[in-house]
């Protein structure tokens, strides 16, 4: 996006990859199909240690902008949820758009090349690679986070802003499934593959969407979106039933045992487990002749489910990074570094994160082009 950007400004522009495909991790992206934006984007869905810093560039190239883009290229489309848009054919349609865009403006792109040293002169970048010596007045490092290292991912970007003063914002794997290894283990296992519609919260954050029981924890898009607020030693809440008062439901059932109630309201292997774990005592029994203080319990358990886990599963499967380079150094407006004049940060490197569902796909759209405006 930068490069097609400064391109259509009439730069001289080289983009320098180190992988021997451009655009690997929008290939992978959304199943295949590249959730590239969404049609609600909104400052809240972004975190960062400036919650004000990404307002900037969202609002001047926004989703209406992109998706101008794509029904330029008459790439077929569809909305999936809660907003989000997907390619209806494949994710190489917006990786081809995208390079099109670039070879439409002399922009150029150079693959299997690893920056071995930058050094910073009067007025330029030296740039020692492994194919050659490259100099430039403006140097944007877009090099993403530390996310699905198998596609290549790396702290470059943070390096490089570390070794021109920069302050590196403290690093986290974020959209990513949990990990549980208490006794809590064993039941998820039995469930590994089951999906239910949950409310789940922490820190002051909810998510509405489906979670996925998995054999090492918990996934799915409400896991993903919560583990963005989710520090360590930290509790999860879980609301098994959003819309539905369970205690309501069974009083209109008070004559069947509370397993056949809870059979109605989930699946078998989720109800047998949540007997298991919770209501062995009393899953026999008719709802009518269960006590007032075990009812409270059933109502705790069913729509307050707490969870500690013990920890996620990392950046091999966290679809994005929390933290980075801190925004406070960097113009919102030209993405150029306040410390190091021609030196511009955009997209994942920056400590701004966004939600699931194509937030951070905008947030590299419109952070490249507003500084593609500047460089």
């Amino acid at each position: 996006m930068t490069a097609i950007s400064a391109g259509k400004r009439g730069k001289n522009v080289l983009v320098l990859d180190h992988a021997n495909k451009a655009g690997k991790k929008i290939l992978m992206s959304g199943g295949g199909r590249c959730n590239f934006t969404n049609l609600d984007i909104q400052p809240e869905n972004y975190l960062g240690s400036n919650p004000h810093f990404h307002k900037s560039a969202l609002s001047r190239y926004t989703q209406w902008d992109f998706i101008s883009l794509v029904e330029k290229h008459n790439i077929p489309y569809h909305e999936k949820t809660l907003g989000q848009l997907f390619c209806d054919n494949k994710s190489k349609d917006i990786l081809e758009m995208l390079l099109s865009e670039c070879e439409d403006v002399q922009s150029k792109i150079r693959l299997n090349c690893n920056v071995l040293e930058v050094v910073k002169t009067d007025n330029q970048f030296e740039l020692k690679t492994s194919l050659g010596l490259f100099t430039c007045e403006s140097l944007v490092i877009a090099t993403g986070g530390l996310s699905i290292p198998k596609m290549g991912a790396s702290g470059f970007g943070y390096e490089i802003a570390k070794q021109f003063g920069h302050t590196v914002m403290p690093t986290s794997a974020a959209l990513v499934p949990f990990t549980i290894t208490d006794q809590l283990k064993q039941f998820l296992n039995e469930l590994s593959g089951t999906s239910q519609d949950v409310s789940v919260t922490c820190n002051g954050q909810s998510f509405r969407e489906n979670m996925l029981f998995t054999h090492r924890g918990l996934s799915g898009p409400a896991i993903l979106q919560i583990s963005s607020y989710w520090n360590s030693g930290d509790t999860i809440e879980i609301n098994l039933l959003p819309d539905e008062d369970v205690l309501a439901f069974a009083e209109n059932s008070s004559n069947k045992s509370l397993e056949q109630i809870l059979n109605q309201l989930f699946s078998k292997k989720l109800s047998t487990i949540l007997c298991e774990l919770f209501f062995n005592q009393i899953r026999s029994k008719n709802f009518a002749e269960i006590s007032k203080q075990k009812k409270a319990e059933i109502h705790k358990q069913i729509h307050h489910w707490q969870i500690k886990p013990n920890g996620t599963e990392g950046y091999r499967t966290a679809e994005v990074t929390k933290g980075g380079v801190n925004t406070d150094e960097v113009s919102s407006k030209t993405f150029e570094s306040k410390l190091v004049k021609g030196l511009f940060f955009v997209g994942e490197v920056l400590d701004v994160t966004g939600h699931l569902g194509g937030y951070n796909f905008q947030w590299a759209w419109s952070s490249g082009h507003a500084c593609g405006q500047f460089v």
